[in-house]
């Protein structure tokens, strides 16, 4: 066996490596060998910071010993100061930007040959070979005979050093789940035993009225059911449910450059935010997909992979989102241990060109019963396939106008998924009063039923993140009553704890109405009725002016939403200036202006509508449109731990004047009290 001195003298006499012994005086004090700081990924791989040319620099390789200045640098990759006495090698580029050695022989072993930093691209790559406990650099090898020397004298499989593993038949190679959790020295259990007793669920019922003549019989009497799941600071007292997460993502041709520099900062943001018993696997694709991490606790160490495995991605190829979202569908049905909370992200920029002859319903055989939330962005990405993926799954379709944005849409989404408060809500209606009926339940794109008699009916709500709330409306039929009263409805909810995982049953009061002789004055339908229904209006005009712009008719498309706004402006809550609905007639304004021509429609109308019918839709945030005007609605729907998820990336990006112009009007906006 080699000695490591012969291994330094043969990697020296190749000119492999120069290695600098630290002289007393660079000795540095013990807090900085203690210190365990992991900086903020605000700088990794910002385009505001690329240096117009690269700055001529020979290769050199130091140990991290070498000099006290080496400590205070930070790898763009691991995201952790490069610091002194880690025994870590240290790597610098010809464009003076210095990394851990494994950290960026790993992101060259993955194919990509360019700065991660400044896209410089190298002459000269970092290889790391596996029979070699020190770094080497192999050379042209038409001028380095030495080199040529020493990779043939190794053994044939230590040859293939950018050759990836290949990916297993079954990924059923997910880390393990934490088996207990300690906080400040102590299990959560007493805490989640308490938690049993804490009521996750608020619910309430508004009649359009409260008293209806005796004599008078009613039909399509509308009763709005508003739910809300339990506050973040209620739920912060426990630890919170963790999430099993599957980002799928493009990197094909069109995604080089700023696009890809912009899409690794977001998932940089991503994986700091995750808890270490949460899991996070990557899915990259082009022509074809590749699983490039499997799914791994975010504890320290698998921060660093993950973030070593996402920025090792490279653009090129075509756009297969098909493979992209199988593979990613196998990771979830083939992990052996599951979180309760699980959901996919998916990301492009593009057009699927491998399976153009798809029908939509394609994607809905292969998707797991998970939630796919959808993300393109751009002015090519095929905005219907993205929409139908979400809406088949029960996830969420948003538009990134601009690229700028990719992290502030993704922290939004975050911000969500790692605040589950509960899971699998379904809530029975039951007519109290025999003769009171069931007509019709609107409950946007959530699945409901009213049974054949009329005397129940159900909805299907799914998961709801802290402080999330919900609002159907249910369409009943009133007799002619004598009696000084009308019992009406009751409900009941069931849901799941995901932390827990017990099944909690609450039931709710019995809501009637009065019902005297006459009524003298004609009562107003409360606010809160008349929000919803003007929702629910809003989604079925966005429909149908998406259906008609789809067949070209975009004069008709824009009147579909113009005679919605026409009533719109005529409704009590608009009249009052209600916050929603002024929103609600801007983002409408917004979309007849993404219509007046088939040109416009292509590039960004059809997109920006199909955002916006699946928020209201699915009540529940997305991103659209370029979010620079303090008018979008981009935060329509958003509960406080999405803005606070969104505040941070927001602040990482304040650190350069450059985003103030484009961060300023969101801050403001997100600020604002939200309707309820």
């Amino acid at each position: 066996m080699v000695s490591k001195w012969k291994k330094m003298k043969l990697a020296l006499s190749l000119n492999l490596c120069n290695y600098l012994p630290r002289t007393l005086e660079e000795e540095p004090p013990s807090s900085a060998l203690n210190s365990a700081e992991r900086l903020s990924d605000a700088a990794l791989l910002s385009p505001l910071n690329w240096p117009m040319t690269p700055t001529p620099s020979s290769y050199r390789i130091r140990l991290s010993r070498s000099s006290s200045k080496s400590s205070k640098q930070t790898c763009s990759i691991c995201l952790t100061k490069m610091k002194e006495g880690c025994g870590h090698a240290i790597f610098t580029a010809e464009c003076s930007h210095m990394f851990h050695f494994h950290c960026i022989a790993s992101n060259v072993k993955h194919g990509n040959h360019v700065c991660p930093v400044c896209r410089a691209k190298w002459k000269e790559i970092p290889i790391q070979k596996p029979s070699l406990d020190l770094p080497y650099y192999p050379f042209d090898r038409s001028n380095n005979d030495a080199a040529i020397r020493l990779i043939r004298c190794l053994p044939p499989s230590q040859r293939a050093i950018n050759q990836g593993h290949p990916e297993p038949a079954i990924f059923d190679d997910d880390e393990r789940l934490a088996e207990q959790i300690v906080i400040d020295g102590e299990t959560d259990v007493l805490k989640e035993e308490n938690r049993g007793s804490v009521r996750m669920m608020d619910m309430k019922m508004y009649p359009e009225v409260s008293a209806v003549p005796q004599s008078k019989s009613c039909e399509n009497f509308d009763v709005l059911v508003h739910l809300k799941a339990v506050t973040g600071d209620q739920i912060s007292q426990y630890r919170r449910a963790p999430i099993d997460l599957v980002t799928v993502l493009d990197i094909s041709g069109s995604m080089g450059g700023t696009k890809l520099a912009l899409l690794k900062r977001a998932m940089g943001f991503v994986i700091q935010n995750l808890g270490s018993n949460d899991r996070l696997s990557v899915i990259a694709f082009s022509s074809t997909a590749r699983r490039v991490f499997p799914l791994t606790r975010m504890s320290d160490a698998g921060r660093q992979q993950a973030l070593q495995a996402v920025n090792s991605l490279v653009a090129n190829g075509g756009t297969n989102i098909v493979d992209g979202l199988r593979k990613g569908a196998k990771v979830m049905e083939d992990r052996r241990e599951r979180n309760s909370v699980a959901s996919i992200i998916l990301l492009s920029d593009g057009r699927d060109t491998y399976t153009t002859n798809h029908p939509d319903p394609s994607y809905k055989v292969m998707l797991p019963q998970i939630p796919v939330h959808s993300f393109g962005f751009g002015s090519d990405h095929d905005a219907s396939v993205m929409h139908s993926v979400s809406e088949f799954s029960g996830g969420t379709f948003s538009f990134i106008e601009s690229e700028s944005v990719i992290q502030d849409a993704l922290a939004q989404c975050i911000g969500g998924l790692l605040s589950v408060a509960v899971q699998e809500l379904r809530v029975e209606v039951e007519g109290v009063c025999p003769s009171v009926r069931l007509s019709s339940i609107k409950a946007g794109s959530y699945s409901s039923l009213v049974t054949g008699d009329g005397h129940s009916g159900l909805v299907d709500l799914g998961d709801l993140y802290a402080d999330e709330e919900r609002d159907f409306l249910v369409s009943i039929n009133i007799p002619v009553e004598e009696d000084g009263h009308t019992p009406l409805l009751k409900l009941r909810c069931l849901y799941i704890d995901p932390l827990t995982k017990e099944i909690t049953t609450v039931e709710s009061h019995v809501l009637q109405i009065r019902r005297p002789e006459y009524v003298v004055e004609e009562e107003v339908v409360p606010i809160e009725v008349v929000r919803q229904r003007n929702r629910f209006l809003a989604a079925e005009a966005m429909a149908q002016a998406r259906t008609l712009a789809e067949h070209g008719d975009l004069e008709a498309a824009v009147k579909a939403i113009e005679n919605f706004r026409l009533l719109l402006a005529e409704t009590v809550a608009a009249k009052s200036r209600d916050r929603f609905c002024v929103a609600l007639d801007s983002e409408l304004k917004e979309m007849q202006g993404r219509m007046r021509s088939s040109h416009v429609y292509e590039a960004s109308g059809r997109a920006y509508i199909l955002s916006g019918l699946s928020s209201h839709s699915w009540q529940r945030a997305t991103a659209r449109g370029n979010s620079r005007d303090g008018s979008s609605f981009v935060q329509a729907y958003q509960t406080p731990s999405m803005a606070e998820m969104l505040r941070r990336s927001q602040a990482m990006l304040l650190v350069s004047p450059s985003h103030q112009r484009l961060i300023q009007p969101l801050l403001s906006f997100a600020s604002q009290p939200k309707p309820r």
